[in-house]
């Protein structure tokens, strides 16, 4: 039913029902009742009009009061209906944009990850690719963007070839920026507007600093949730610093300084104080409509807080030492948990040797061998992590019975596949991928490598190894490059 039409006379002297037969909107019927005042006596029947109907449907009301009620609660029932409907349309109108309402159905909007890697570093040259804790700076921020799982795609935004080269090898896509946001008075704000424009189908930005090596995956999911879940236009990092900040006084000048955040005359302890947001630069997500507007931070904002201990950043070489400490403590290392390794698999020529041979005139045979590696293999076996040396052919069978005995582990000689050898000894084991760690030089190692949960090459390996190991040894073959990788399998078994 359409509804009901009524109207009260005003004056109130004298008192009807009528109808008009000929102004309804809906089957030439418009219904009117005029209700007697109070003070005059209405009629013991009352019929009542009601609009979109073809038939008269008739209401006996035999109680002045209930009439009167009923006459009060139609015109209030219909205006809180109405009222719920405008609040209802206005409710879908507030969707966040992530999430727009169209025929039922919600459109998610392409998130995207931008890694901004200029090869003109000033400070550290090509900072971006060096070796941290055996991984390419940029290649920790690219793991955790990726295996966050929030981001239709991850990007790297550099000039340099080599930073591309690493940045594919670590399964991100690049974009060449140009010249023009390449300069060193170049803004972040500018190459990403830059990328912006070049991707238009990209409705959310998140930069991501590659200088933030301490960054997990679970940061980026919750952050993103603000603007997936709750609407916010921007959010970014901070972590809460506990610093007595000072007003600045130029040299030479005579004034004198002043407390910026704090009463020196009622000092508090740190534990009595919540301290202080700051930025700490690793993420700053931002609509496509912010940047192009020229900001990183606007409209409905949040922060997300980190942790201290994952707050690292890396300006100049005296950072170095120190991000490298925290991030084997604090980094992560990927999805594969590596507390479970339970066998190494090392490359003997070009892992504990340095692949040279040496040939006396005699025809006799010689390698040489780092104590410092053979300490790291008894390191391991102590922390209940077999291991295995495997070689292709490049020494004698004399030669490695010697060495199998010097390092007191098997050694399997003449491997032709690798891979095959490697999988068979997995299945007598009993064991998966994810429990093997491998150490490797060149290509034959390569799928291996690729399938380890944990693996490494020397600092000296072909680019072609580089690229498919999951940590690069800062020492060379042959230097101490496999005490180094039994360290970092200690060191994480330690952590977990």
């Amino acid at each position: 039913m359409g509804g009901i039409w009524a109207r009260m006379s005003r004056k109130g002297t004298r008192t009807r029902t009528t109808s008009d037969q000929n102004s309804s909107p809906v089957g030439g019927r418009k219904a009117r009742m005029v209700c007697w005042p109070t003070t005059i006596n209405p009629p013991k029947k009352m019929i009542i009009y009601c609009p979109g109907m073809q038939t008269l449907l008739p209401a006996i009301v035999s109680n002045e009061y209930i009439t009167l009620l009923c006459l009060l609660i139609i015109p209030i029932t219909w205006r809180l209906m109405s009222t719920f409907r405008k609040k209802g349309k206005r409710a879908l109108k507030r969707l966040p944009e992530n999430e727009v309402r169209s025929d039922a159905k919600r459109i998610k909007r392409h998130i995207a990850a931008l890694i901004l890697a200029r090869g003109g570093s000033k400070g550290i040259p090509l900072k971006n690719i060096k070796m941290l804790a055996g991984v390419p700076l940029i290649g920790w921020v690219i793991r955790a963007a990726l295996d966050s799982g929030v981001f239709d795609s991850v990007w790297v935004s550099t000039d340099h070839d080599a930073i591309a080269r690493v940045a594919t090898a670590w399964g991100a896509k690049v974009h060449r920026r140009s010249p023009e946001v390449s300069k060193d008075s170049s803004s972040s704000l500018e190459t990403i507007q830059e990328f912006s424009r070049v991707n238009p189908d990209v409705d959310v930005i998140c930069n991501i600093q590659a200088t933030s090596p301490c960054l997990h995956p679970r940061h980026l999911k919750e952050a993103v949730e603000y603007i997936t879940k709750e609407g916010c236009d921007s959010v970014f990092s901070v972590v809460r610093r506990h610093h007595f900040r000072w007003q600045e006084v130029k040299k030479g000048g005579c004034q004198c300084t002043t407390a910026l955040n704090l009463d020196p005359a009622c000092r508090p302890r740190r534990q009595d104080w919540a301290g202080e947001l700051c930025e700490n630069g690793s993420f700053y997500f931002a609509t496509k409509k912010l940047v192009k507007k020229g900001l990183l931070q606007g409209g409905k904002m949040k922060y997300f807080e980190m942790k201290p201990e994952h707050s690292v950043d890396i300006d100049v070489d005296i950072d170095w030492p120190v991000a490298e400490q925290r991030v084997l403590r604090y980094g992560y290392f990927g999805k594969d948990k590596p507390e479970v390794v339970k066998l190494l698999f090392c490359n003997v020529s070009g892992c504990l040797t340095d692949g040279q041979i040496y040939m006396s005139a005699n025809g006799e045979e010689m390698v040489s061998i780092n104590t410092r590696d053979q300490a790291g293999i008894e390191m391991l076996k102590k922390g209940d992590v077999e291991v295995i040396l495997i070689e292709k052919d490049s020494i004698t069978e004399a030669l490695a019975a010697k060495l199998s005995k010097r390092m007191s582990c098997e050694l399997l000689h003449n491997m032709d596949d690798k891979l095959k050898k490697v999988q068979e000894l997995m299945e007598e084991k009993r064991l998966e991928w994810k429990e093997v760690a491998y150490l490797g030089n060149d290509e034959p190692d390569i799928n291996c490598l690729e399938l380890a949960g944990l693996s490494a090459v020397p600092l000296d390996a072909p680019t072609v190894a580089l690229n498919q190991a999951k940590y690069i040894c800062r020492n060379a073959a042959g230097h101490g490059a496999v005490r180094e990788f039994a360290e970092h399998i200690l060191l994480l078994k330690k952590k977990a």
